[in-house]
């Protein structure tokens, strides 16, 4: 026995990792073996019995544990149905597990819809973890006064960032959203990507002066690609799986405000209320999505050749996953010098409502006892808020002056003057490589070699690896992607 007579690892030192590796829903038997990268295995044993005993302790209860039934999960079903009405067996076992922390097995899931409920394919390339950092914004919600924006990592499918506002227009706004994340994580990519636009200035310009700053050779080239003639296609990606899970049952709750006419998105008292209630609430929500998304396993898929593995676990432990991970560390004083560069942090784009009016809400709010907000309570909340501001005698001078603080987004930022562009493989509509190694030329033959090393490891990770055929060009590695259900319709574009 390896572990006899061998004390068990402390348990506040394995307890943050325990709950992140099953976050990720690996097996007892993997987060047993990932474990010993985070103890001293000749001083400690942890075997699959007591890993076991610990867990349950901890009340991670796996499926049997939990022994739960059809009509155990009835409640919670419901409650998810009515935000992801179009979610599959294997989506609903993924939010009952982030969501509701109940581990149900995709049987039981259709044993409850047969008794309750009886009525993408597309390319993308890059080199390895963090060559790239795809960004997009999304319009559809405009229509409710609501803008909404993403920062997607292609190689290991892991959304950085998905923030809803009032605008995504601004770039001071957008370039926030993109400092905010290194802000955190301590590095970049190697190059950034959008669609041409203005509001991607910022990012352009504060990416590429930090590449310049820890990379002299890169001055006079842009790091940040322009996706003129090539689809901007993990973002796309990410926006028709929100628009699949996420965003039918909350639509169906915004249209609630407009088809009953309490909502009209021309009357700005009541487009300034509903920002104040709506925005806030739907971020938690959607940070929510983005956070089972990270965590969740993609299906196989025999034209995929991605690695496959959980988002956040490729991302975090590229090699694990026989990828390269080509972070560039950056120093906070190095991002607090391009922040200082292109945000002014008092610009009115950064007020969910204009002061004086937030001031009011917030005393209206505190006066109907600060009640939480729920999908259940979002519209009596406006309402009561839109009836009290409607009889206070600050308002009518609040409202006439809202009309300056409207529009905040057309105030233009330059492009870095002579800069040229980065490399670019596609001529054709064949393989195209857009990602910074190496100026843009991709892998090289060191970096292929460092990636059969990897392959040849035998190490926590290794049965994780990608098992379809890697296409290699010179310089270039192609990299697909699908997150389809078994029965769900599959999007040719």
């Amino acid at each position: 026995m390896p572990n006899q007579n061998k004390p068990t690892p402390p348990l506040e030192e394995i307890t943050p990792h325990i709950l992140r590796y099953w976050k990720a829903r690996q097996t007892d038997k993997k987060i047993v073996e990932n474990l010993r990268n985070h103890y001293d295995t000749s001083c400690y044993g942890l075997g699959i019995t007591k890993f076991k005993e610990i867990h349950n302790e901890m009340g991670l209860l796996r499926t049997r544990k939990q022994n739960h039934s059809i009509e155990s999960i009835h409640e919670a079903m419901v409650e998810l149905r009515q935000a992801y009405p179009n979610a599959g067996a294997r989506e609903m076992v993924i939010l009952l597990f982030h969501e509701k922390e109940m581990n149900v097995s995709r049987n039981l899931v259709i044993s409850y819809c047969a008794a309750y409920e009886a009525d993408l394919r597309r390319r993308f390339w890059a080199a390895g973890v963090n060559d790239i950092l795809a960004v997009d914004q999304h319009n559809k919600w405009l229509r409710f006064g609501l803008a909404l924006h993403t920062g997607v990592e292609p190689f290991s499918g892991r959304i950085m960032w998905i923030r809803v506002w009032n605008s995504n227009r601004n770039p001071q706004l957008i370039l926030t959203y993109y400092l905010n994340t290194i802000e955190k994580l301590g590095y970049i990519p190697m190059v950034t990507q959008s669609d041409p636009g203005t509001e991607n200035y910022g990012i352009a310009n504060a990416h590429t002066m930090l590449r310049q700053m820890y990379d002299p050779a890169l001055q006079g080239t842009l790091q940040h690609c322009w996706m003129r003639t090539k689809k901007n296609v993990k973002p796309e990606i990410t926006w028709s799986q929100l628009w699949h899970q996420f965003t039918p049952g909350f639509e169906t709750l915004l249209d609630e405000g407009v088809e009953n006419g309490w909502y009209d998105s021309d009357n700005t008292l009541q487009v300034m209320i509903f920002r104040w209630v709506f925005i806030p609430w739907l971020q938690c929500e959607l940070d929510r999505y983005q956070d089972h998304v990270n965590n969740t396993l993609k299906r196989p898929d025999r034209n995929k050749v991605l690695p496959h593995g959980v988002p956040n676990l490729i991302y975090e432990s590229a090699e694990d996953f026989g990828a390269l991970d080509f972070k560039v560390t950056v120093k906070q004083d190095a991002i607090d010098h391009v922040r200082n560069i292109y945000v002014k942090p008092d610009h009115p784009v950064f007020d969910l409502v204009p002061k004086p009016l937030n001031d009011l809400i917030q005393d209206c709010y505190d006066d109907l006892g600060r009640p939480p907000v729920t999908r259940q309570s979002t519209w009596t909340i406006y309402l009561d808020l839109y009836h009290s501001i409607q009889h206070s005698a600050q308002i009518s001078v609040i409202v006439d002056s809202l009309t300056d603080a409207t529009d905040s987004d057309e105030e233009p930022l330059p492009l870095l003057e002579s800069q040229k562009d980065l490399f670019f493989h596609g001529d054709t509509d064949s393989a195209y490589y857009m990602g910074g190694i190496h100026g843009g030329h991709g892998l090289n033959a060191s970096d292929h070699r460092r990636l059969d090393e990897l392959a040849e490891l035998d190490e926590p990770g290794a049965d994780l690896l990608p098992t379809a055929l890697i296409i290699e060009e010179e310089g270039l590695v192609i990299t697909g992607f699908s997150d389809e259900e078994d029965n769900d319709e599959t999007y040719v574009w």
